[in-house]
């Protein structure tokens, strides 16, 4: 089916990835497409079978995830790709610096291991809608523990028109668009077309690249 969601498993323990893939599999509108247990044959199928998601371990031999998941979503490989390619980084406990490493990296978000099927679904359906997949205040802990001292904003920042700024404020809170609009006093087409713009004025991929991007430079 055409709004097939593909998703690639990335775990060294086989026992793992056979129950996610079980899982995942279960669900309406998602197919695993690949299983592996390291970084760097994550990085090799990402290409070959280009998935829409990637549950990514954050800890494992050879390469771990948030090498992958740099590789993965590095600006060269991501120009090239005709779809975006999403990564989950999965860990065994809350606010992991290496998780938050490779959010800085593009990672959409991280879940537990031992989150429950329906918000392992529930995440993957998010990401692959270009949100995030963990909640605004544990984010912007992370976020905080990796940037102590804010970065001057670029010039770039300082071209976002005055209402693209209300936008960009609002997404960095980690509000929907739905939200947003409530907000702003626009229509919710309209907050998507600012949203829009923000990336692309930017040179950023998602809202959870505009979350990084406010922290590291004390925008928030």
């Amino acid at each position: 089916m055409s709004d097939e969601i593909t998703v690639l498993l990335v775990d060294d323990q086989e026992l793992f990835r056979e129950g996610v893939r079980v899982i995942v599999d279960a669900q309406d509108g998602m197919r695993v497409v690949g299983a592996v247990g390291d970084g760097v044959e994550a990085v090799r199928l990402v290409e070959e079978l280009r998935p829409d998601v990637v549950l990514m371990d954050v800890r494992m031999p050879q390469m771990d995830g948030v090498e992958a998941s740099r590789q993965i979503l590095a600006p060269e490989r991501v120009a090239r790709r005709a779809k975006p390619v999403r990564v989950i980084v999965l860990t065994t406990f809350n606010l992991d610096d290496r998780a938050a490493t490779a959010i800085r990296h593009g990672a959409s978000g991280f879940l537990l291991k031992d989150t429950t099927p329906l918000m392992l679904r529930d995440a993957i359906r998010a990401v692959h809608g270009g949100n995030a997949v963990l909640a605004p205040q544990d984010l912007a802990t992370l976020l905080d523990r990796q940037f102590p001292a804010p970065a001057t904003p670029p010039a770039a920042f300082l071209g976002l028109t005055d209402k693209e700024r209300e936008v960009f404020t609002a997404v960095s809170r980690g509000l929907s668009n739905a939200e947003i609009a409530g907000t702003v006093y626009a229509s919710e087409s309209t907050v998507k077309t600012h949203v829009g713009a923000i990336l692309r004025k930017l040179a950023l991929r998602d809202r959870v690249q505009i979350v990084v991007f406010a922290h590291e430079h004390g925008l928030v």
